[in-house]
């Protein structure tokens, strides 16, 4: 969330405009979500490898949470929840692992984006005449 919230933050204390600042932040978290969905193939295939010549069960009690979650919402929980308690790195590496596809990754993404980028920046730019420090270069 520190990195998603970062990009409206450091707009609006730039001066650019709610569109300029929504179309950086959304732009900067869709990048990292196409490299790491591409990345995150290459990943998954390393840790099953790892696991299986180190004679390790693949699944965890912690990835077992994982997969509940997944079970539970999908795609659309994980990119719901990226940008507020996963960064975009680790909810689109979750998101490959787990088997989506890299179209639903960037569809699914995206409207996340979308929808915390509005979210933050709106308020954000609504919250920059109360003149506080976090909004000064």
């Amino acid at each position: 969330m520190v990195k998603f919230f970062g990009g409206p933050l450091a707009g609006i204390s730039m001066g650019l405009s709610f569109w300029m600042t929504l179309l950086l932040s959304v732009t900067g978290m869709m990048t990292s979500v196409f490299i790491f969905s591409q990345v995150g193939m290459l990943i998954s295939k390393w840790y099953v490898q790892r696991h299986r010549a180190q004679n390790k069960p693949i699944f965890s009690k912690k990835s077992r949470k994982i997969v509940k979650i997944w079970q539970r919402f999908g795609i659309k929980g994980i990119a719901f929840l990226t940008p507020v308690l996963f960064s975009p790195v680790i909810g689109t590496i979750m998101a490959t692992v787990l088997g989506a596809s890299q179209r639903h990754i960037l569809l699914h993404m995206l409207w996340s984006a979308v929808f915390w980028g509005v979210t933050f920046t709106l308020a954000l730019h609504e919250l920059r005449h109360l003149d506080l420090a976090i909004f000064h270069k």
